[in-house]
């Protein structure tokens, strides 16, 4: 239910972003399309929330947002085509927490992470459950614990990818109980909850809105949520602080631009971004999506990024994980 609802809003949202075209007016930024570049494969929550937001920002600003996606290297391919773009307010970029994550995690950037992008504006929060398939017979954070204990470096977990937050989730979730389990890796949240669903993989970290309808329908079994208190969209799970483990886990989605992007484009888009989040639609999906809603300064998503690159940079480096 919740994928389709997803389709059928990225669908939406690539029929209407040309249709500020017509009203676009000369002489005043923006002059041209807008390009809102995210750098993962289409179909997921950062998508999503880029094309819906795409769609709002078309008719405020009176220019289409075309979004482009650009895969590959752990989103640092889409990232790095963006730094090379002129500063022009034009050329945007949808991250999420793997953008962060690099920072630490690959070596050689070819691009410098605070020093050639600005942050504009943070837009939603996905909050993550960490859920198992019946078969693995666990129902509690504790049980896991005890099968981990018992068969060390038996147990899985998966994630959307390397530097993913379900990557490093899982990794912070072993430090913190003291257990070891396999990380297993995909090219992305379907296929590894498609191996989840059938029992391939022990555990694993995503988003609420993706795995809300298995665990309904206990084709999953949540063992708790990843937040500070109860969700909302979920008040009758527990989180995993109740349980005695107080790590917190999400995908956000932020939008950068170029550095060097003159400061009133950075800071009139950030304000634009704002009056998206409020509109009505963009409300009632995310409701719908169960994603919150993040809007803020850009001095509160520029320091959100430094704390975000300092949290994955801790957790790499105490699990000794490194990729290219």
């Amino acid at each position: 239910m919740q994928r389709r609802h997803f389709l059928q809003a990225s669908a939406a949202c690539s029929l209407v972003s040309v249709a500020g075209l017509s009203m676009a007016q000369p002489g005043a930024w923006p002059s041209k399309p807008v390009r809102s570049v995210v750098p993962v494969t289409p179909g997921g929550t950062t998508d999503m929330v880029a094309r819906l937001i795409g769609v709002e920002l078309s008719k405020q600003l009176g220019q289409p947002v075309i979004v482009e996606n650009k895969p590959g290297a752990g989103t640092v391919i889409g990232v790095d085509y963006v730094v090379k773009q002129p500063a022009d307010g034009c050329t945007f970029v949808c991250v999420a927490n793997s953008f962060t994550a690099n920072k630490t995690l690959v070596k050689n950037l070819p691009y410098d992470t605070t020093k050639d992008l600005q942050p504009v504006a943070l837009m939603g929060l996905s909050e993550h459950v960490l859920a198992t398939h019946p078969k693995s017979g666990l129902k509690t954070l504790d049980d896991l614990k005890k099968a981990a204990q018992a068969k060390s470096g038996a147990l899985t977990y998966a994630s959307f990818g390397n530097g993913t937050s379900a990557h490093l989730s899982g990794a912070l979730l072993c430090q913190m109980m003291g257990i070891d389990m396999i990380h297993v890796p995909y090219k992305g949240q379907g296929p590894a909850l498609t191996d989840l669903l059938g029992g391939q993989v022990t555990a694993m970290f995503g988003n609420w809105s993706e795995f809300r309808g298995h665990i309904e329908s206990g084709k999953l079994v949540a063992l708790g949520m990843a937040t500070r208190q109860r969700s909302r969209f979920a008040p009758n799970v527990p989180t995993l602080a109740e349980q005695g483990v107080a790590l917190e886990s999400n995908s956000w989605q932020g939008l950068l631009a170029p550095a060097g992007t003159p400061d009133a484009i950075v800071q009139r888009l950030n304000a634009e971004v704002s009056k998206a989040l409020a509109s009505p639609n963009v409300v009632k999906v995310f409701n719908e999506s169960g994603v919150v809603s993040q809007a803020g300064s850009v001095a509160q998503f520029t320091s959100f990024v430094g704390s975000e690159i300092g949290k994955y940079g801790d957790i790499i480096r105490r699990a000794n994980i490194s990729i290219g």
